[in-house]
């Protein structure tokens, strides 16, 4: 069985975070997602998704994504349901977050966000490489190139690779 899904949308708002009672952190955010038609009136229509992330993923979404930032998320989906204040039961469906993507330069709509496509992963899987490298690190140690400095902006002609640089 697959329960898989990726999206990529605009945030409604910005993240809430909070802490679980044993200081867990969780995001909660709700994406604005295109529809690839229009309507009768010739409008496009977008779908409102919930997600949850969980962890330092939820931390690094809380600081970096606002309200209109792009963002991809991949996760799966979850189902659940409550009693409502009215007795009557109550339906939800969201976006579990295994990853969140920062799709924009820090840049572009103001705040300090990784480069472009900078991902945070997370969520249930505890093995993923954000989490893993990321505890070797130090607080003020960056995984990111700024996008205003080209690393390959220095050299005016070819760049030379042997066949012993390459991996395969």
């Amino acid at each position: 069985m697959i329960n898989r899904v990726v999206l990529v949308g605009r945030l409604t708002k910005d993240p809430e975070l909070r802490y679980t009672p044993s200081g867990v952190a969780v995001a909660r955010f709700t994406i604005a997602v295109n529809r690839s038609f229009s309507n009768q009136q010739g409008e496009k229509e977008a779908d409102f998704i919930n997600c949850t992330v969980w962890r330092k993923p939820a931390e690094n979404t809380a600081n970096f994504l606002k309200k209109g930032s792009l963002a991809g998320v991949e996760g799966r989906i979850q189902t659940g349901s409550y009693e409502g204040t009215d007795g009557k039961r109550v339906y939800t469906t969201e976006v579990v977050a295994d990853s969140v993507q920062f799709l924009e330069p820090r840049n572009s709509s103001g705040g300090d966000r990784p480069q472009q496509g900078q991902p945070f992963g997370g969520g249930s899987n505890q093995n993923n490489q954000y989490s893993s490298n990321q505890q070797n690190q130090s607080p003020n140690q960056q995984n990111y190139t700024r996008v205003d400095e080209d690393p390959f902006s220095s050299g005016s002609g070819p760049i030379e690779v042997s066949d012993d640089d390459l991996p395969f």
